[in-house]
């Protein structure tokens, strides 16, 4: 295991991701800057070129459709939104073309795009830049959501969402980028379809996702560390309306 910030984890993510298949591609606003990205990006186009890792115009909606083209192409295309504000110009895209097509087309065709969008508010963005949205992605039939909420998640879920054949949605709070954690430089393809569950105690149950999971896991050591019970964390990391109700279904049971 190698301890490492969660933007690091995402940097390798791309690395390893790139230098195993030559047609993953990575674009956005300021992905070769030089703070690449709250550094999720940082050097990668020294690494392999401005082919593959690239900066675009501020037209949302016409790049969206420009991955969607890649990817139907056999590219991996992976478009990468500082803001999820952002992203919200190419809904179009994303909803009608990106989740449609493989219903479209009979299960014959996939759009293995990936669309990273970034939340959690900065100094002054408050109205503008604090929206989550995930229920309206995950509402979208043919769309995965996935949520990390620590450095192992990052690394380990933006590599399956990398592979998957299936359009996914990856929204990172920006607050957990200079979080450490240790990482482990391996994932399953199946990542992308399991929640985390985090302890073995019987006695409460906390469910989290994103930043407040690291809040989550301080609050269920504190409750340990003052009463004699132990507890379990869910971390909630794919973002799944059928996955969240038939766990509430559970509860109610």
């Amino acid at each position: 295991m190698t301890q490492i910030t969660f933007a690091e984890a995402i940097n390798y993510a791309f690395i390893h991701s790139m230098q195993e298949e030559s047609k993953v591609v990575c674009m956005g606003l300021g992905v070769p800057d030089p703070k690449g990205v709250f550094g999720t990006t940082k050097n990668l186009q020294d690494l392999f070129g401005k082919e593959r890792v690239f900066d675009i115009p501020t037209s949302e909606n016409a790049l969206t459709g420009v991955c969607v083209g890649l990817a139907l192409d056999g590219y991996k295309a992976i478009l990468n939104h500082q803001r999820l504000d952002f992203a919200l110009l190419s809904l179009d895209q994303i909803i009608n073309n990106a989740a449609k097509i493989h219903y479209m087309f009979g299960g014959k065709l996939n759009c293995p795009v990936v669309i990273r969008m970034i939340i959690g508010r900065g100094w002054g963005q408050g109205p503008t830049h604090s929206q989550n949205l995930q229920q309206i992605f995950a509402g979208i039939p043919g769309l995965r959501v996935i949520i990390p909420g620590n450095p192992q998640d990052a690394y380990s879920l933006l590599r399956a969402s990398i592979v998957s054949t299936d359009p996914v949605i990856f929204l990172e709070h920006r607050w957990l980028h200079n979080l450490k954690g240790n990482v482990e430089f391996k994932f399953d393809k199946k990542d992308i379809k399991k929640q985390e569950i985090i302890g073995d105690g019987s006695d409460f149950l906390i469910l989290a996702s994103s930043y407040m999971l690291p809040e989550a896991m301080r609050a269920k050591d504190v409750i340990e560390k003052n009463y004699s019970i132990k507890g379990t964390i869910m971390n909630f990391r794919i973002y799944d309306n059928k996955v969240l109700y038939q766990f509430f279904y559970i509860l109610i049971l």
